[in-house]
């Protein structure tokens, strides 16, 4: 399942996993998210429905480039930096190569649009 997110003038590519909560996802597209950075290792932004939990693990370790879900904060969240496994972290799927490190690049609040791709 892929997607296409887009900041501005950039387009990120990313596979999604096949779970309950990116199916989810994909059912909300397209959708516009606002986001923030967070910690120094993420940008996260609401989505405007909670995505199933159905089969995930109370928490994840995910990795820089993975696309993933805050399930208490009802968050979208693209991962460019080093984040330690937390309670509550489903990892969604993968961003294509180099994107995390243009994503880290976007300094500061960003409006991004997710769809399918």
């Amino acid at each position: 399942m892929k997607i296409v997110i887009t900041v501005g003038e950039k387009g990120f590519g990313a596979v999604l996993t096949d779970s309950a909560a990116a199916r989810d996802l994909l059912r909300q597209l397209p959708v516009t998210v606002g986001m923030v950075d967070h910690g120094g290792v993420e940008k996260t932004g609401p989505l405007p429905t909670p995505l199933s939990l159905d089969g995930q693990p109370d928490g994840a370790d995910p990795d820089v480039g993975d696309v993933g879900y805050y399930a208490p904060g009802n968050d979208l969240v693209l991962y460019y930096g080093d984040q330690s496994y937390y309670p509550g972290i489903v990892v969604l799927g993968r961003l294509d190569e180099g994107a995390a490190a243009q994503i880290a690049d976007l300094r500061g609040p960003v409006t991004a649009t997710v769809e399918a791709g």
